[in-house]
């Protein structure tokens, strides 16, 4: 009777190692939901298993035997799961037990329940090892985990961020790790502010000149740049997708002033020192035409072409009494205003300059060419009708010289910064009405200063654009020492409030232009070291 009972049991212990194998590929719960570094969890059930395995040894085969005279049978525990699982899920069922539950009758027989009670005792030695290797592997990675210093795993988290910023930029929480990272970088959020209006993608640079930059213009289409230094040497360049130099134009007349046609917007107009100005291709790369434009007056100092494709004007000046003879109060240099024809490369009209011809040394249209805004060497704005042709309105602006003008985005004022440091909007309805008037630093208005060993020390006077706007006339780009900075205009202050410091320059800043063409906004910064920074912004849509 003995042997068939051990017969029994050994055919019942074949079967059932072979559906615990079956089942050993399953993990237990608590281990497919623990964290790799939560292993203390799986450390204390470890000790509880082999504590319950000693005890259970010690029993050998008779105590389960005696066992089997028992009315009651015991829910087995399944090979895998700890002894704490086995008496909490006795009278509910366990994923693991009910799948092992299937494996008898409800009633079961004599032999039956032997077998079942025996295969705790005799399938724990086998599954033992398997046990022991697998708590063995994840003490060895708790250890390798907990011995990286938390800095190392900080920092890997943060770059994993920063990963997913470039990838996904919808999210809230993008977004908002996107505004830190880049204010805490860049430094040019005003203190207060909680978010930033735009995003800096990226800033590229420009490096093919060796001399200060005096102008920097973006074309119509948003494609191509020309930048011409004080040395008189033209780049044209583009930047997307990548940046490179499309032509270099130099002659042997210094050249003094560009700007680029509105159609078609490959012609380059170029001002020179000796009164001259020409056409230029930039795709054929060739001159097209050379105009002769005043010998008493050679030094062309604004260009602006009208929206209309049709025509030009420039303003011609003779040489400063001040820069040439080092005699000061002999007043503004001379100059004249002409409209020239692109057709037939005639002068058309020469513009009456009230009180006396002075130089003037900006000049900018309107969207649809029928206004034109100038700033003159005297310190007066006039306000031009190009339909008649005559003076509409003009008035002082600025004690000292006009440095750039420019129409504000409705077109219902203008803004200009003079000589006197003065960044003041004015309303071309009522001639002289200073509408308001905001205070920038002595770094973005000139002259411009760079200092260097010795006592070297270089002065230049603003010629190119001293501000650009943005695509809605919200925000202003202005220069400063050591790159652009974009301002807010507040209508509740009637101030000006530091939205963003773009950087990245060494020198001062004398030049700037913004491009809103392309789907991002493109800011150009140049400097008196010759460097020129390209800024890709992006315009956060709540704002």
């Amino acid at each position: 009777m003995l042997r068939q009972m051990v017969f029994a049991l050994q055919a019942d212990q074949t079967r059932l190692r072979k559906e615990e194998e079956h089942l050993h590929h399953r993990l237990p719960p608590y281990v497919q939901n623990m964290d790799r570094l939560a292993d203390t969890e799986l450390d204390l059930i470890s000790s509880q298993r082999n504590s319950n395995l000693a005890t259970q040894s010690r029993g050998g085969f008779f105590s389960l035997l005696s066992q089997n005279k028992r009315t009651t049978v015991k829910t087995p525990v399944v090979a895998g799961s700890s002894p704490t699982q086995a008496s909490v899920s006795f009278g509910r069922r366990d994923p693991a037990v009910s799948q092992t539950s299937k494996l008898k009758d409800p009633v079961p027989s004599s032999k039956e329940s032997k077998s079942v009670l025996s295969s705790p005792g005799t399938n724990e030695p086998i599954a033992a090892p398997l046990r022991q290797r697998r708590l063995q592997d994840h003490e060895k990675e708790r250890k390798e985990l907990l011995s990286k210093p938390s800095n190392q795993t900080t920092d890997k988290r943060v770059d994993s961020i920063d990963g997913e910023i470039h990838v996904d930029g919808n999210s809230e929480q993008v977004d908002m790790m996107s505004k830190q990272t880049r204010g805490s970088g860049e430094g040019g959020v005003r203190t207060g502010s909680n978010e930033q209006p735009f995003i800096k993608l990226s800033q590229e640079e420009y490096a093919e000149h060796h001399s200060s930059i005096m102008h920097c213009r973006v074309d119509c289409s948003g494609r191509r740049v020309a930048s011409l230094d004080v040395d008189g040497v033209i780049k044209v360049w583009s930047f997307n997708p990548l940046m490179q130099t499309k032509a270099t134009i130099m002659s042997k007349s210094p050249l003094l002033s560009l700007e680029w046609a509105s159609k078609p917007d490959r012609l380059l107009l170029l001002g020179s020192g000796v009164g001259t100005v020409r056409l230029y291709d930039t795709e054929a790369k060739k001159n097209l035409c050379e105009m002769i434009i005043d010998d008493i007056h050679p030094r062309i100092l604004s260009l602006a072409w009208s929206p209309s494709g049709t025509s030009f004007v420039c303003s011609a000046a003779a040489h400063s009494p001040r820069s040439s003879d080092n005699i000061s109060g002999l007043g503004p240099a001379q100059g004249r205003l002409l409209l020239w024809d692109t057709k037939t490369v005639k002068q058309q009209l020469q513009f009456s300059l009230v009180p006396e011809p002075v130089a003037i040394n900006c000049t900018a249209f309107n969207h649809n060419g029928n206004l034109l805004v100038t700033g003159a060497a005297d310190g007066i704005i006039r306000l031009f009708d190009m339909q008649r042709y005559e003076s509409v309105m003009s008035w002082k602006a600025h004690e000292g010289e006009v440095y750039s003008v420019e129409f504000s985005y409705d077109e219902n004022t203008v803004f200009s910064i003079g000589e006197d440091g003065k960044f003041i909007q004015w309303n071309i309805h009522r001639s002289g009405v200073k509408q308001s008037e905001y205070v920038l630093p002595s770094d973005a208005t000139g002259p411009f200063i760079l200092s260097g060993y010795s006592g070297y020390k270089q002065v230049q006077v603003p010629r190119g654009r001293l501000f650009a706007f943005d695509s809605e006339g919200n925000y202003v780009l202005t220069c400063s020492s050591n790159g652009g900075v974009i301002y807010k205009f507040s209508e509740e202050e009637k101030g000006l409030e530091n939205i963003m410091a773009l950087g990245g320059h060494k020198a001062p800043v004398v030049t700037v232009d913004w491009c809103t063409a392309l789907d991002c906004g493109t800011c150009l910064t140049a400097s008196m070291d010759g460097k020129i920074k390209l800024s890709t912004l992006l315009a956060q849509k709540s704002c």
